[in-house]
């Protein structure tokens, strides 16, 4: 297994991209956005490691729901997979509930899909296919 990055819910992007560079020197790699889910999104890398930050373009989207109840924070983890078919049907095998019945494309560009939090200790956890 190897995480592919952490997202983290941010109420401010711009303010977050700041608080990284600055204080981690992170380096921000790439910014996106996808108006249907209501996503703008940047993606910093410090040393090996990938943060994804997640700000809501809207209060009714998934994020903008998650940071009403919880707060900015640890939104979920991301898993490498390199065949991102395999790693669904082995997780509905184990008895997973998966939010995506289907792999879709992520901010990344790449196929991804998640696994609901409660079928994995409370964590929201996403498959990347690499």
């Amino acid at each position: 297994m190897r995480i592919h990055h952490v997202g983290v819910a941010v109420a401010d992007l711009d303010a977050a991209i700041q608080l990284y560079t600055d204080l981690f020197g992170a380096e921000l790699m790439h910014r996106a956005s996808n108006e249907a889910d209501g996503l703008a999104a940047a993606f910093l890398r410090a040393g090996g490691a990938e943060v994804e930050l997640l700000s809501p373009l809207r209060e009714d989207t998934p994020v903008g729901k998650f940071l009403a109840k919880r707060g900015p924070g640890l939104h979920h983890i991301a898993v490498a997979v390199h065949d991102i078919d395999k790693a669904m049907a082995d997780a509905r095998a184990a008895g997973l509930e998966l939010i995506d019945a289907e792999p879709r494309i992520g901010l990344h560009g790449t196929r991804i899909a998640f696994i609901h939090p409660k079928s994995v200790g409370g964590v929201l956890t996403e498959f990347v296919e690499t």
